[in-house]
């Protein structure tokens, strides 16, 4: 591993509105897949633009669901490349809500958060092919 590799350090942000269709439970939670699938996303792009390819997700070593991710949540998901093997990729994320419904004000109210609330952490490796 070269701690010197440029790629280290590129962070990848994307942001997602989550739709009232991908509510499974009451309170108008949304699994904890959910935030995976966007993990997975946002790791795609990390794999392109460090290896001009989408990559295969291998394997998380740690995940920790912190808050909930509800229906009408704005998320922001980040993804931080902390090590670059000969094919190997480790990746740290985050999985932020930064907006939220307000369903006790009105049906379509929501706004955003004086400070995100970290919903989902992971660490996870994805694999690239030999260049």
């Amino acid at each position: 591993m070269d701690r010197t590799d440029p790629r280290l350090g590129l962070v990848v942000t994307h942001r997602r509105y989550v739709p009232y269709s991908h509510a499974h439970y009451a309170g108008n939670l949304v699994d904890g897949a959910y935030s995976l699938g966007l993990f997975g996303d946002v790791a795609t792009e990390v794999c392109i633009r460090t290896d001009g390819d989408e990559g295969l997700f291998a394997s998380y070593s740690d995940v920790q669901f912190r808050a909930p991710v509800r229906a009408g949540d704005v998320v922001e998901v980040r993804a931080e490349l902390v090590r670059v093997g000969s094919r190997s990729r480790t990746i740290e994320f985050t999985a932020s809500v930064i907006a939220r419904g307000r369903p006790d004000l009105s049906e379509s109210a929501a706004g955003v958060l004086d400070e995100p609330v970290v919903a989902t952490t992971a660490t996870g490796t994805v694999v690239v092919p030999a260049s």
